[in-house]
């Protein structure tokens, strides 16, 4: 906005000279467009792509799978969470979390963390206003509260794509912003060791990792290509001192 009002105001004082602040609008356009095209972007407001490293903790990990719940597929996840004593974030679609909500309830009572992915992921998503942000992330957290009786209190956005409007519509709703360090690219890959070496490159200490429990590619073998990635996963992660954690345990958020 400060840049539209001094751009104006140029015109106003040098008319002659429009070209110029029309260029410097232009650049701010796409500066902001393409740092909401950019997940891990900072610049439109904050936002986690890691967790704090904390000198006391084991090493940690966060896991978090979007666009579910799948009554396939998340239930086969919390089994292999669960053989290997890991804790996980689930970004559900509220549409998607009201039509299978003693799955919701699963989650939780399991010990993992749900979050807020909105209530329809449509692609048109971050094209809103603030007051479509609103009414669409805080449908979707009064869906998975009335099925859980608890807030989220972390937001994926839908694609990871967002525009300026949407930190202030996340702040009256009291949720934060939370992206990746790495992703497996799993709604699209169907060979899991090409998934598997995104996700496992670089690995470290403090690390959030991206994957899916809806709209997981699916195999040669007619599996959902996450089914063959986790137990591999849980295992490299095992075998480099790392634990496997959801976002309230590894994110400790001041009340």
């Amino acid at each position: 906005m400060g840049i539209h009002l001094l751009a104006g105001g140029y015109m106003v004082l040098k008319p002659e000279e429009w070209p110029f602040a029309f260029q410097v609008l232009a650049f701010n356009h796409l500066l902001l467009t393409g740092q909401g095209l950019w997940p891990k972007s900072t610049l439109l407001g904050p936002n986690w792509q890691r967790l704090p490293i904390q000198s006391d903790q084991p090493r940690r990990v966060a896991l978090t799978f979007d666009d579910g719940p799948d009554p396939l597929v998340t239930p086969r996840i919390l089994d292999l969470l669960e053989a290997s004593s890991s804790k996980a974030t689930f970004f559900v679609i509220g549409e998607r979390a009201l039509q299978y909500p003693d799955l919701v309830r699963e989650i939780i009572d399991r010990g993992h963390t749900i979050g807020n992915h909105s209530q329809h992921h449509r692609l048109g998503f971050a094209c809103s206003s603030v007051r479509g942000f609103i009414k669409d992330v805080g449908e979707a957290q009064a869906s998975i509260a009335g099925i859980t009786g608890l807030q989220p209190r972390f937001f994926r956005a839908p694609f990871g794509i967002r525009s300026p409007l949407l930190e202030p519509a996340l702040c009256a709703l009291g949720l934060h912003l939370v992206s990746w360090t790495r992703r497996g690219y799993d709604t699209r890959e169907r060979r899991p060791q090409k998934v598997l070496r995104r996700l496992l490159q670089g690995l470290d200490d403090g690390d959030i990792l991206l994957l899916h429990d809806g709209h997981s590619a699916i195999t040669g073998n007619q599996q959902p290509v996450v089914l063959d990635v986790l137990p591999i996963l849980l295992k490299r992660l095992q075998d480099h001192g790392l634990q496997g954690v959801n976002l309230d345990e590894g994110i400790r958020l001041k009340d």
